[in-house]
């Protein structure tokens, strides 16, 4: 792309920062553009889509199987793309924020892929934004490194493979603040997706993989078809050979859950397979049926993946996948290592008992949170996968799966109590301090949380207060006690306004969908004056 030819200007408010002018040089920021101005208009229409589809289900529309669409699930000629170069095995995946020194650990770690989430690993602040950028960049070319305040050294360990590079781009809901393209902000996804892939794709491929992406919070298959048209627009400015990106997409909401096969098939010449996202998931459940008394959850941690509800969930995914020739991959172990033995080898048990249950059942690999977690899971998988770099050939076809049994979460209902209500309110309020400081990747009480557990953790709190099951009093006390332990424990936290955020975001009568969209604008948006 010439410089002579850059017509669409993005203008950039966000202030200027150390190499930024790497990644916001005027080519990359005009294919940008191009992508606003393509898709823009598009995303707009289906975020209204979104709002109305919410609408319909609170008002008791039913939530099925698309009929529209049965003739795309009863073809079982049509399958999605071969896997591509570096994504045939994907037996272990670590996944964190695009942040200097977990680059270089990830890279290093023995896991088949790295995920680098731009999304709910990320406070989206601008150097963050940018500074991702600038480390994927520096991995590709192998010249990243990172010295620590205490002067230890993060170096790539010289191992000739290291973990295949996935990014997640932010979700279609999201903004970004500090680039704007005629008169609106751009759409955060087109921003994480279009900078690394106008600067990594062509490295990608010359280094014997390619541009993937990992595409969180689709609702349906319309959102996959946009994703799909956006590559396949990329690909023509780039000159890039079509079907060279591929995307694994993260079933992560109740609605997309109804439309596996529809989501593999838009994206079908540049898939490479689903993720089951459990939190994101159980948040995508209350958010959409958080009214219903038959959809009132107990504390987080009894709804394990054996609930009836979950199993049926994972287990279509793996059918699903399997059937159209996709990976399927397993969810997140968040265990982080600990300094005492006796809990450090329960949460390696916890770890292996997860794996071994996602392996039986047919999936191709899984998520660590941790690089210490990445032995255990290799493991697992090589002990059920052996040589093989997946189990394509497993399809399930004995798992039969109905709406209902999709929705049936009576089964493990019951009351929170005191000890899960004080968790999520100091799970949420902790993250949110965290967050607001700039940290997307928290280790809390021996997990690594990331904004889906500060989600599920706050709207759990809100769907008991709807129902009754607790009292505003009794939430109103344990949050004051909870804040005054957090500004005693650290110090830095900006209390007033955690607290804001949490009455913002799970004391009000209308539920928030998301909590980080005005969290963002409040707190993370600096603009400066726009550069040319």
């Amino acid at each position: 792309m010439s410089i002579s030819s850059l017509t669409h200007h993005v203008r950039v408010l966000g202030a200027p920062g150390h190499r930024h002018d790497e990644v916001l040089t005027p080519a990359a920021l005009d294919f940008v553009g191009r992508l606003a101005a393509a898709f823009g208009k598009r995303r707009q229409d289906l975020m209204r889509e979104r709002r109305r589809q919410a609408l319909r289900l609170a008002a008791g529309s039913p939530l099925d199987f698309p009929m529209v669409t049965s003739a795309v699930r009863a073809d079982a000629t049509w399958h999605v793309a071969p896997p591509a170069p570096g994504l045939t095995d994907r037996r272990v995946e670590i996944t964190g924020p695009p942040e200097r020194r977990m680059t270089v650990n990830a890279l290093n770690s023995g896991a088949q892929v790295w995920m680098a989430d731009f999304e709910d690993a990320t406070a989206p602040t601008w150097r963050h934004v940018i500074d991702g950028q600038l480390n994927l960049l520096d991995a590709i070319e192998r010249r990243i490194d990172f010295t620590a305040d205490d002067g230890k050294e993060y170096r790539l360990d010289g191992r000739e493979r290291l973990a295949t590079v996935v990014v997640r781009p932010r979700g279609w809901h999201l903004d970004e603040e500090h680039l704007e393209y005629g008169g609106r902000p751009v759409p955060a996804a087109l921003v994480d997706f279009g900078l690394y892939f106008f600067h990594c794709a062509q490295r990608q491929i010359d280094a014997g993989h390619g541009p993937y992406f990992y595409l969180p919070k689709l609702e349906n298959r319309y959102e996959a078809r946009l994703w799909n048209d956006v590559f396949v627009t990329a690909q023509e400015l780039l000159g890039i050979p079509r079907g060279t990106i591929r995307a694994t997409v993260l079933i992560e909401t109740i609605t997309a859950a109804f439309e596996m096969e529809e989501i593999l098939y838009e994206l079908r010449e540049h898939s490479s397979g689903l993720n089951a996202g459990r939190w994101d998931y159980l948040f995508s459940l209350i958010k959409t049926f958080g009214h219903r008394t038959d959809f009132l959850l107990p504390d987080r941690a009894k709804v394990t993946m054996t609930a009836p509800f979950m199993r049926a969930y994972t287990e279509l995914l793996v059918r699903t996948c399997h059937r159209r020739g996709a990976h399927a991959i397993g969810g997140m172990a968040a265990q982080v290592p600990s300094k005492d033995p006796a809990a450090h080898e329960a949460a390696l048990a916890k770890v292996r008992l997860d794996k071994e249950r996602e392996a039986e059942d047919g999936f191709d690999g899984s998520w660590v949170a941790h690089p210490a977690l990445v032995p255990v899971c290799r493991e697992v998988f090589d002990g059920v996968l052996g040589e093989r770099p997946h189990q394509l050939d497993r399809t399930r076809d004995d798992v039969e799966v109905t709406a209902a049994d999709l929705l049936s979460v009576r089964r493990i209902s019951g009351p929170p109590t005191a000890e899960g209500v004080r968790t999520n309110i100091s799970v949420a309020l902790r993250y949110f301090a965290a967050w607001l400081r700039g940290q997307g990747a928290v280790a809390l009480s021996g997990l690594m949380e990331d904004a889906a557990t500060a989600e599920i953790a706050r709207v759990q709190i809100w769907q008991w207060l709807r129902h009754r099951v607790i009292d505003r009093e009794t939430v109103l006390g344990l949050l004051d006690e909870e804040l005054a332990a957090l500004g005693a424990e650290y110090p830095w936290a900006p209390v007033e306004e955690v607290r804001a955020l949490f009455e913002r975001t799970a004391l009000t009568g209308e539920l928030p969908l998301f909590f980080t969209p005005d969290a963002y604008a409040r707190h993370l948006v600096r603009r400066t004056e726009a550069r040319s």
